[in-house]
């Protein structure tokens, strides 16, 4: 069982939402990286997503673009994002780690060598935004072979195939996209995300994340009620951004442990 498989079979037990955070690697600073994903923890996140620093974030709004920039000056690529997973688990064996981005960096060491390096880290999945589902069969396969989950997208406007291709090649939970649009864009209508998890959930079986457009305790608590985590991203880094960096750190344990105490009460 995956460190993902195990974390929501435990929220469930719990009656618990879970809590799914976001933050780019090597952003705002190379140094700040394994503070700011112990602070995600500190605060009451189940479930970290590493950016993994990419040119062209197709999916990303202009918070998350900028974060990814900022990580580029500095260098951060896939072996940084490695090491930083590595590190990390020197002290914390039970949080799951999720590289989040984009099929380039995969592409340009290849999937074998992506896995391998995934798993000696001690990453438990990926999220790949550029790859379909119906690519990925193989892939996804590898994934599994090496306790590793491949977590995909839906959104608004997927179709019943699409829903079921992920029903069938996804692992560890599967992450709904709330809006049209990028991260950090829009409101979410609750009522609308709760249909859409209902047809959803009549062939995916796996836990259901929500994110993109959350961005406060209010809205969180309002989709904890249909949802079996929340994903919070482009806030985190608005967090940071608005921080010095010796405050960022504690400014982000803050907010995280706001959104948790809302999705539990």
């Amino acid at each position: 069982m995956s460190r993902i498989t195990a974390t929501f079979a435990a929220l469930a037990a719990q009656k618990k939402t879970g809590l799914v955070t976001f933050i780019t690697a090597g952003d705002p600073a190379p140094g700040l990286t394994l503070p700011l994903m112990h602070a995600l923890v500190a605060g009451g996140a189940d479930v970290i997503e590493l950016g993994v620093p990419f040119s062209d974030p197709m999916a990303e709004g202009p918070v998350i673009q900028r974060a990814c920039e900022r990580a580029l000056k500095f260098g951060i690529g896939l072996k940084e994002v490695f090491e930083y997973v590595r590190q990390f688990r020197e002290t914390n064996q039970s949080t799951p780690v999720v590289l989040m981005g984009y099929a380039n960096p995969i592409e340009r060491i290849g999937a074998a060598a992506f896995i391998a390096a995934s798993k000696a880290a001690g990453a438990d999945g990926a999220i790949v935004v550029d790859y379909p589902p119906e690519e990925c069969v193989e892939f996804a396969a590898a994934m599994r072979e090496s306790e590793l989950d491949l977590i995909f997208l839906l959104a608004p406007t997927s179709t019943e195939e699409r829903i079921a291709q992920v029903a069938r090649v996804g692992s560890g939970f599967s992450y709904y996209v709330s809006l049209k649009g990028v991260t950090g864009a829009g409101n979410i209508d609750t009522e609308q995300v709760a249909e859409r998890l209902t047809a959803i959930r009549k062939h995916v079986k796996l836990p259901i994340g929500v994110g993109f457009g959350i961005r406060d305790a209010a809205t969180a608590k309002a989709l904890a009620a249909v949802a079996d985590a929340v994903v919070i991203g482009s806030r985190i880094i608005q967090e940071i951004e608005n921080s010095p960096p010796e405050g960022a750190v504690a400014a982000v344990q803050s907010f995280v442990a706001g959104i948790r105490a809302a999705l539990d009460a």
